[in-house]
């Protein structure tokens, strides 16, 4: 019986011998066996054994002989792995053979590298890309890789952007990631959100939570048509892409809405919008991250039913409304998570810890909050999950359509700071009245609330 341990002693005396068993074995899983543990190989291996196996009937068996031959790093095997990369018909042993001409990091593999940059698979000129970027200083593979960057394959184009810019870029011009304005923190502006944010310097914000006003659902929000509504959601959520903070979270609530029908010749409108925002949200360069569902009880709904549930005909049925869209958006980078959690200290990343139960998926319950004054309240435990899972203590978070200021009381109460604007007379009141109470959690800095007037003079003496 052949063992791992097996392999690795002959390994490490008679390489001959094992070479040997590999050209003669044929029993299928034993021989899949035996290439997926042989680890690495010595440069005196004799990789011939792999070559007759290049041509074997079953997928995984070619595959693992690709590889082995990558292990070599013998320019003898180039011109097969070239073969094999352009001719093999799965695609998987296709990017091994790519990959394996990529370990080999040998100057005449250039050639054939450069030569797949047009193959038809995006994942095989990935795995070229990783191959050419050893050599990116060389001219010629650098003008080549430039071209990719208007590949139309999205993920290759964006490879490229990070690896070209990161090659250019000084460390010296990075941002201060964790540092925001101190005159935005813990500050509530009454005014059109847009004519505010026009004063707010690019990078200031490091998380932003809202819920738009609903299109002509409500009495705070009439548009003369949904186009309208969806190109001024459009100019809004750009600027706050402006001043959000690289790699920083974009965080939307919003669910399709029914516009009553004028008569009972008339049917109702249901308008998608959270589909429809979604790919303005990525042109203007956002990065879409994950959709979560927002499950309230039936009770709370509309009830759609009631025609259905006396005639049960067909074509008649309307589910009742209980859930909302929480959609997840990151402002577009090359950098990973990782920098952007790097940037705090041990201290704050220990504090900012997500501590005791959380919610594991992306079905969140949670009962809906009830206002006389305002119609549509953010749930304090919806908001306060959105902050504790993507931001850390310290941060600035913004909500440029405030309503009752919940989303700023939920930062007060949990180590960071606010940002709100708000149009509404009278939603700027309760905001104040939910803002001004005193809690449990000392902040150093007093909310503050001001109109626009009153933001622009803070801002010319300032700055």
């Amino acid at each position: 019986m052949i063992t791992k341990e097996y392999i690795k002693k002959t390994l490490s005396g008679s390489k001959n011998e094992l070479s040997k068993l590999i050209k003669n074995q044929r029993d299928t899983s034993t021989l899949h066996f035996i290439l997926d543990n042989l680890g690495r190989l010595p440069s005196d291996f004799d990789g011939d054994c792999f070559v007759e196996l290049t041509r074997h009937h079953n997928d995984k068996i070619r595959l693992l002989a690709v590889k082995n031959i990558g292990k070599l790093s013998n320019d003898k095997y180039l011109s097969l792995l070239d073969k094999i990369s352009a001719n093999d018909d799965n695609t998987m042993v296709r990017r091994e053979a790519i990959s394996s001409i990529g370990r080999m990091r040998s100057v005449k593999a250039i050639p054939i590298l450069l030569k797949k940059t047009s193959d038809p698979d995006p994942k095989v000129i990935l795995q070229v890309i990783r191959a050419l970027l050893v050599f990116k200083n060389n001219t010629q593979v650098r003008e080549e890789l430039e071209k990719l960057k208007n590949h139309p394959n999205e993920i290759i184009s964006s490879v490229i952007e990070k690896e070209l810019s990161t090659f250019r870029k000084s460390k010296s011009l990075e941002p201060k990631h964790i540092e925001s304005p101190e005159l935005l923190k813990n500050l509530a502006v009454k005014g059109d959100v847009l004519s505010i944010l026009k004063y707010v310097q690019d990078d200031s914000i490091h998380l932003t939570f809202t819920s738009p006003p609903y299109y002509n659902a409500r009495d705070y929000s009439i548009y003369q048509s949904y186009k309208e509504y969806l190109d001024f959601l459009n100019v809004v959520f750009k600027e706050v892409l402006r001043i959000t903070k690289e790699g920083r979270f974009f965080i939307l609530n919003t669910s399709p809405i029914i516009i009553p029908r004028v008569s009972r010749q008339h049917s109702s409108r249901r308008y998608p919008i959270p589909f429809d925002i979604h790919p303005y949200l990525i042109k203007m360069g956002w990065e879409f991250i994950d959709d979560i569902i927002w499950v309230k009880p039936e009770a709370s709904a509309k009830n759609r039913n009631a025609g259905f549930l006396q005639h049960r005909k067909p074509l008649g049925y309307k589910p009742n409304a209980v859930t909302e869209y929480i959609m997840v958006y990151r402002k577009k980078t090359h950098k990973l998570l990782d920098w952007n959690i790097r940037q705090y200290d041990c201290k704050t990343v220990k504090e900012s810890k997500v501590t005791g139960k959380y919610e594991s998926s992306n079905v969140w319950y949670i009962d809906p909050t009830f206002d006389k004054t305002h119609t549509a309240v953010f749930p304090l435990e919806l908001c306060n999950r959105i902050i504790q899972y993507y931001s850390y203590k310290g941060d600035l978070v913004f909500d440029p359509f405030g309503g009752s200021g919940t989303f700023g009381k939920s930062a007060v109460n949990l180590g960071r700071y606010f940002f709100v604007t708000e149009i509404s007379d009278k939603y700027f009141d309760l905001i104040k009245d939910n803002l001004s109470q005193k809690t449990l959690f000392f902040s150093e800095k007093e909310p503050r609330f001001i109109n626009l007037d009153g933001f622009k003079n803070m801002l010319n003496i300032k700055y």
